[in-house]
């Protein structure tokens, strides 16, 4: 930074010295203005993203809105929630912080965009019973839905998508607020390399049913939680789409494998086992990534519905049993393509 003078003016003689010094106005009036907002980004329990209809642009928004002058941009999340939907709240823990640059498409000229400082917050999961106490103010809002993650790029603004996605795999990730410049990361995580939820997630939203499978009934798949030594559990990435699919029983040595339960849809059922993961083989396809990661992470990549919670349940004690430690949140770690002992 430089060296600020004391002196509301400096000398002709000061004036001539090289070096970089400055008076207070001449380092006030150097220094980037930019604009301050905050929005809020909250899922509903299947995991869809709430976004708002506005009367004065068509595409959709996160609820949020411009940080007021001496306003901390926590305060104003939380305004901008309780005038835009009629709900209170806290908004304490950032999911990312991005620069907007000045450049940046869609401001008129006339407006003079400086550029921007976006914080995203995390507004948690809401219950029905919470989104139905939404109550919307006479004007400026018109609506709010949740939309899959997916869809957003041709619901909003692409950079208001990518910031949006950015931020929710800060959430899952849980490593702390994410920095990103116009929706990206600066040091891009795993999830963010391989593009996770940039495709449609597939809906499994039958009941779950503990235990094995009974014969009558067809089974649709079959996958696997297969759990390393700290806990996690193993979880493919398809490289192409960037879809998050549970393994199959075979996609490591294994030992004490048992049923965990099946689920009964429409496209059949889906049955999963769960077993101690002791090691991996070189990848038999290159098209998928391996990670290990956390089965609450793993369910926060799916759209299992309410069952979700159950299977998740089964999955907590499968792991007691099989006398593993809770893990703890951490990013998803990538394995190796040429095969690990986990």
């Amino acid at each position: 930074m430089p060296q600020l003078t004391d002196q509301g003016a400096i000398d002709e003689d000061e004036r001539e010295r090289t070096g970089t010094w400055m008076t207070p106005a001449e380092y006030g009036a150097s220094r980037a203005a930019v604009w301050t907002a905050a929005v809020v980004l909250v899922t509903d329990t299947r995991g869809r993203i709430l976004v708002q209809s506005v009367d004065y642009r068509a595409d959709r928004l996160l609820p949020g809105g411009a940080v007021d002058a001496g306003e901390a941009p926590s305060a104003a999340a939380a305004r901008e929630l309780r005038e835009e939907l009629g709900v209170d709240g806290r908004y304490p823990r950032g999911l990312a912080v991005d620069w907007i640059p000045a450049d940046t498409p869609g401001f008129p000229p006339e407006m003079r965009f400086p550029g921007e400082i976006l914080h995203v917050y995390d507004g948690g999961t809401w219950t029905p019973d919470r989104i139905e106490a939404v109550r919307l103010p006479a004007q400026e809002i018109t609506g709010i839905h949740f939309a899959e993650p997916a869809d957003l790029p041709d619901l909003m603004d692409p950079g208001d998508a990518r910031r949006a996605l950015s931020a929710l795999r800060a959430r899952v990730n849980g490593s702390g607020t994410a920095l990103l410049e116009d929706g990206r990361p600066t040091a891009p995580t795993a999830l963010d390399r391989l593009g996770v939820l940039r495709t449609r997630r597939i809906p499994q939203l039958g009941a779950w049913h503990p235990g094995p499978v009974p014969e009558r009934l067809p089974v649709h798949d079959l996958s696997a939680w297969l759990f390393a030594p700290d806990g996690r559990v193993l979880l493919l990435i398809s490289r192409a789409t960037g879809a998050a699919h549970l393994p199959p029983p075979t996609a490591g040595s294994t030992r004490d494998a048992v049923p965990l339960g099946y689920r009964h849809g429409e496209q059949g059922v889906h049955t999963r086992t769960a077993a101690r993961l002791t090691g991996l083989l070189p990848a038999a396809d290159p098209e998928y990534a391996r990670l290990l990661a956390t089965p609450e992470q793993i369910r926060e990549l799916s759209d299992w519905g309410r069952a979700g919670d159950d299977e998740l349940a089964a999955v907590h004690a499968a792991r007691t049993r099989l006398g593993l430690p809770t893990p703890s949140r951490t990013p998803p770690t990538e394995l190796p393509e040429e095969g690990a002992r986990p």
